[in-house]
């Protein structure tokens, strides 16, 4: 744990406790309005365990409570779950039990194996389920593999834990809270995102992204389904990366030897 903490350091931390926090309140959200919509516990339940993904818990549970088709349902849960195949190939690097490639080309501690151990795919298997918006923006933000596997898997087991144990005291509390938007748990989360997002923003390519991203969230949220609009925002993310490639590289000075500028 000591060796943890330090790999990740003080302000990482806070930062993964915070998000941890914003999502136990969503959590206790998600536990009350399935519960105070008639549905068993287990249920919500058996989703934060099984699904792991809030979004298309919340648009599960109400299209069923709004008298939906349940495969209707599970249709628009993955729809909206498709954003995270890219997050996987992003962060692939993650899922290793071996330490990336050397500057030469060589594994560290050995050759790289022909094909994955049963551990390796296991570690896989459980780094796929814990795959969440957070996780990969904790995971991508680190500058060596080193923090980065520290703060995916730091952040994708505390989220895990704290998600299901809100849902389920949420849950529990169901039949009290009649109005859980009156209390704005449902903004506490977005709000403290938008806070760990806002000091990217200082990248002008970063920020074309977002903005190009938001204007097209917006435009297709009231003709598309939940989740589409999402997933079409990142063409900003595309725009900005073709802008980029056909940009001209700029010209270097050729230095003579003596060091001058030809």
């Amino acid at each position: 744990m000591r060796s943890l903490y330090r790999t990740l350091g003080p302000e990482l931390t806070r930062s993964i406790a915070l998000v941890c926090l914003a999502d136990a309140l969503v959590g206790l959200s998600f536990g009350a309005i399935a519960v105070s919509a008639g549905f068993p516990l287990w249920l919500p339940m058996l989703l934060s365990v099984v699904v792991f993904a809030g979004a298309s818990q919340f648009l599960f549970i109400g299209l069923l409570a709004a008298g939906g088709n349940p495969f209707a349902a599970v249709a628009a849960g993955l729809l909206v779950n498709a954003r995270h195949l890219p997050f996987g190939f992003a962060v692939a690097d993650v899922f290793s039990l071996r330490r990336p490639a050397n500057r030469r080309g060589r594994w560290e501690g050995g050759p790289a194996p022909e094909a994955p151990t049963p551990r390796d795919r296991l570690r896989r298997l459980a780094g796929a389920h814990l795959l969440t918006d957070e996780a990969t923006a904790f995971a991508l933000a680190q500058p060596d593999p080193a923090r980065r596997r520290a703060a995916f898997w730091a952040s994708g087991v505390t989220l895990f834990v704290a998600w299901n144990i809100s849902v389920l005291l949420g849950g529990l509390a169901g039949a009290v809270i009649k109005d859980t938007d009156a209390l704005g748990l449902d903004a506490a989360f977005p709000a403290v995102l938008l806070a760990l997002v806002l000091p990217s923003l200082k990248d002008p390519a970063t920020r074309w992204a977002a903005l190009i991203g938001v204007v097209v969230a917006l435009a297709t949220t009231p003709v598309l389904p939940a989740g589409a609009p999402v997933l079409l925002a990142l063409v900003g993310v595309v725009v900005v990366a073709l802008v980029r490639k056909a940009r001209p590289a700029k010209e270097q000075p050729v230095h003579t030897a003596r060091g001058e500028a030809a």
